[in-house]
């Protein structure tokens, strides 16, 4: 088969990098267009296009697929790349476009989604920094045929994965990535052969999994101390836990909770070299990494004797 493929972040290269080593022929690759990075602020290739230069890859990267839209002639030109590419499949991963309803139709047998959650559960941008904020105790990987919905394709593979307590996303983006690419291949060797039994969605359990906004960053107190833990899970790598202490605004990275313990939110109930210890909404968490403005995020030892915290001291509530 000739497949494209379509994705930009590390998780998206994963999977081509699978297909490639399985021996599928990729003659496209899609992905989103060269941005801004580092320091400098120098453009910098997304990870599928870095992977694909690699292989002799021919590499597309429009703004945008709709022809009618902001960017027609990008849009024509990738209309034209994918014609050629003579597709019978489109495997999509975290592209970062929405396909319209002529890239779904294109190829001889249409385009397949992988998806980093158990389907209805967590539709949409951020599906695994949602599980863990929920505390959901399982997510996976599931295999769907596109639609012009928002993930709501037939499902054709689907396979769980635990969370375990201390992942973060950055964890579990890894082993779902992997999950991801063994899975897609998988898909592939069946699609070639007519092995797939699509799926329909149930109606039941749908939820959206919202785009992570970097405002979510700041802790509010007056929450549980599960809640916030989860929370700083969720944010790691981004955007991370942000809270105030007198004038200085620190990043909070990883905490563990102190179930005996308690009192008003955001109290520093005690200090030693393991971090301090502050009250929640119930109970206390025990910041046990942190990083201070233009620093680095490391032990909560190593920022106590840069920054000391006194008990009794007070981080602002939300």
């Amino acid at each position: 088969m000739r497949v494209g493929f379509a994705g930009t972040p590390e998780f998206a290269a994963v999977a081509l990098q699978a297909l490639l080593k399985a021996g599928f022929e990729v003659p496209l690759v899609l992905t989103q267009p060269d941005r801004p990075a580092g320091r400098g602020m120098k453009l910098q290739a997304s990870s599928v296009k870095q992977l694909a230069l690699q292989h002799q890859i021919p590499v597309a990267q429009p703004r945008s697929l709709r022809l009618d839209g902001k960017f027609p002639d990008e849009a024509e030109l990738g209309r034209q790349a994918l014609v050629a590419a003579k597709l019978d499949l489109l495997v999509v991963a975290a592209y970062g476009l929405i396909l319209p309803q002529w890239v779904l139709d294109l190829p001889r047998l249409g385009c397949l989604n992988i998806h980093g959650s158990l389907l209805p559960r967590w539709r949409g941008a951020a599906p695994i920094h949602r599980a863990i904020e929920a505390g959901d105790t399982e997510t996976g990987i599931t295999i769907m045929q596109m639609d012009a919905g928002l993930d709501t394709g037939d499902m054709l593979l689907i396979e769980r994965l635990a969370i375990a307590a201390d992942d973060t996303t950055a964890s579990l983006h890894d082993k779902l990535a992997r999950l991801g690419g063994r899975l897609i291949v998988e898909g592939l060797e069946l699609a070639a052969c007519g092995g797939f039994h699509p799926v329909q969605q149930p109606e039941e359990g749908v939820c959206y999994a919202h785009k992570i906004e970097k405002a979510e960053s700041l802790i509010d107190w007056k929450q549980g101390a599960e809640q916030i833990e989860r929370r700083l899970r969720a944010f790691d790598p981004f955007p991370g836990g942000q809270a105030q202490l007198g004038d200085e605004t620190l990043k909070v990275w990883r905490a563990e909770r102190v179930a005996d313990a308690a009192g008003e939110p955001g109290l520093v109930l005690a200090v030693d070299a393991r971090g301090p210890v502050v009250a929640c909404g119930s109970q206390a968490l025990r910041l046990t990494e942190l990083q201070r403005a233009g620093g680095k995020r490391g032990p909560a030892a190593a920022f106590l004797q840069a920054r000391p915290i006194a008990t009794g001291e007070r981080f602002v509530l939300a």
